[in-house]
């Protein structure tokens, strides 16, 4: 069997120089014996999984609440792994630390309210006067306090480098406000990226599925024109159903190899070496070609206007902040109706513990326990 020290001295032959390797970790909070077979990374990602957290992403929502009819929609759980699946072979592609960026995409949503964005802007506006609610920020709480499988700390104990990448996750519709003292590592930003490149790709394969746009609708997208033009004169007789699949495989292909080469020429261009060469940037390294990005910024856009400000969307939105609102009503004012000692933080207020006890549910919970009150 491979030892966690035969791990480390593969990826010192094989990662890039500016990869973050597991064997050069600045450790964890809490200090542990190592693991026998795994290196530091394998072993936090291996804690994400397993934890409590993790599972109750299958029932949070990505845009549709998970109770909508339609097995096939995105929940957090589909998409962080969508968001891992991209970020190991971004990582892969560039010489960096698969195990990492894994492990960082996994935990970039654990933080995540019911309802989406929807449930994380009620918390946000319900606690504003306790420092509001953002989800990055949540993800780490997480990690750090909140997950209880340990007899010795509180939380999962992961390395520094994955609680770095998960304060410092950043895309169009997430950041943490975490000041800037210190670049991401390249892991953790092109977790940012493949997050970014999931959630547009396949909030239209979603939205598609759901009737609420159709193919008529996206050809006002340049990104979708070019590729459906493509993939039609490739294939004359192509269903509809199988246009968008193939348009969705071609925009995930197109979209990883430009993350790829733009963030090599990137790197290049700035002289970037080494780790603290990583650390020391004072620009983001990872991203889209300027070209690529206008129109990614483009179909965005689109999204936004014909989506998520769809009247079908905004009405289960609306539905769901009421859920919140009313949860966090009748909870801060008979907490011990619902929440036991241990969800209580020692000096937290009880509109903390609240709203980290909402931020936990799933959709379905949230539902039934509204309807009880």
């Amino acid at each position: 069997m491979l030892t966690k020290k035969e791990l480390e001295q593969r990826e010192v032959r094989f990662l890039a120089e500016y990869a973050a390797l597991s064997g050069q970790s600045r450790g964890r909070i809490y200090a542990e014996p190592p693991p026998e077979h795994r290196t530091e990374f394998q072993r936090d990602r291996d804690r994400v999984i397993h934890c409590r957290a993790f599972r109750r992403l299958k029932h949070k929502t990505q845009v549709f609440v998970a109770t909508q009819p339609g097995d096939h929609y995105r929940t957090r759980l589909t998409h962080s792994l969508e968001v891992t699946q991209i970020s190991r072979d971004l990582a892969r592609m560039l010489g960096l630390n698969e195990d990492l960026a894994e492990t960082i995409a996994l935990a970039h949503d654990l933080g995540h309210t019911p309802f989406g964005h929807t449930g994380e802007r009620a918390l946000n506006e319900l606690l504003r006067d306790f420092g509001g609610f953002e989800h990055n920020r949540q993800s780490r709480k997480i990690v750090e306090s909140i997950e209880k499988k340990y007899p010795s700390f509180d939380g999962l104990n992961l390395s520094y480098e994955v609680l770095d990448g998960l304060i410092k996750h950043r895309s169009p519709y997430d950041d943490s406000g975490a000041p800037r003292e210190q670049a991401p590592s390249l892991e953790a930003q092109l977790v940012n990226l493949a997050d970014e490149t999931a959630y547009n790709s396949h909030d239209l394969d979603d939205a598609i599925a759901s009737g609420l746009l159709t193919l008529q609708d996206l050809q006002q997208v340049s990104l979708w024109a070019e590729l459906s033009a493509r993939n039609k004169k490739e294939n004359p007789q192509i269903s509809n159903r199988s246009l968008v699949d193939l348009n969705i495989r071609a925009l995930i292909g197109l979209l990883i190899n430009d993350i790829a080469f733009e963030t090599e020429r990137r790197l290049a261009a700035r002289g970037i070496k080494t780790l603290p060469d990583v650390y020391r940037a004072e620009t983001e390294l990872v991203g889209f070609s300027p070209d690529l990005a206008e129109k990614i910024a483009e179909l965005r856009r689109f999204l936004y206007a014909k989506f998520y400000q769809h009247p079908e969307v905004l009405r289960h939105n609306q539905e769901a902040e009421n859920v919140i609102k009313k949860l966090f009503a009748y909870l801060t004012e008979r907490p011990e109706k619902a929440l036991s000692a241990s969800t209580f933080r020692r000096n937290d207020p009880v509109e903390i513990s609240v709203g980290d006890f909402i931020a936990g549910m799933t959709d379905q919970y949230a539902l039934q326990l509204a309807k009880t009150i």
